[in-house]
């Protein structure tokens, strides 16, 4: 991942594109423009980390069609939507369908500025979660079959005891294990396998 982030205009009108390329690059973000969603896609593989800011009319693929194939993709790229005249319902379905913000034409340089900054913000934050979320999940990969049953018990708020009767085991093995996990899942506190428990729910 690039530490300087990429802002990626999508957009079938050359003018405007070259209008905000000018606009992102005095404003010293690095940018990559692209007529269409096809052509966006064409390099979906190496999609520098940044912020995607597109059209939602455009010929041959919408706006909103590009999100969802982003988003069929699994590429977690914050999206800000450019609107015309009337498309506040179009815009409310690209919100459902997880852009960050939009726009409607038109609009303020600083307005759009606020929207990118707003984006990588929430990118940036969409990547450590991910990150933590990977990281927790090659911990558990780490546990025994039997360990894993405890690491459950545990964070389903069970007592030893409790985890002792449901996994037919004494309630001093149940310790040994808990504490197997703890140091296997890198956790200080109860409240911390809990929490990560909980971040792999909410993805």
């Amino acid at each position: 991942m690039s530490a300087e982030p990429t802002i990626h205009v999508v957009d079938d009108d050359a003018a405007l594109r070259d209008s905000l390329g000018f606009l992102l690059s005095s404003e010293g973000y690095k940018n990559r423009a692209y007529e269409s969603g096809p052509a966006l896609l064409d390099h979906a593989a190496e999609l520098e980390f940044g912020c995607i800011v597109t059209d939602i009319r455009m010929p041959n693929m919408t706006g909103l069609e590009l999100v969802a194939e982003l988003k069929r993709r699994e590429i977690a790229l914050p999206i800000v939507v450019l609107t015309g005249h009337g498309d506040v319902q179009l815009a409310v379905e690209a919100m459902k369908a997880g852009v960050v913000d939009f726009l409607e034409k038109p609009f303020s340089n600083e307005a759009l500025l606020r929207a990118i900054r707003s984006a990588l913000a929430a990118g940036a934050d969409e990547a450590a979660r991910r990150a933590e979320t990977d990281a927790v999940d090659s911990r558990i990969a780490q546990l025994t079959p039997r360990e894993h049953d405890v690491f459950e018990a545990i964070v389903a708020g069970d007592s030893n005891k409790a985890a002792a009767l449901k996994l037919g085991i004494s309630p001093r093995t149940v310790e040994i294990y808990r504490a197997n996990v703890m140091s296997k899942m890198q956790a200080q506190t109860l409240s911390e396998l809990v929490r990560m428990a909980l971040s792999r729910q909410q993805r």
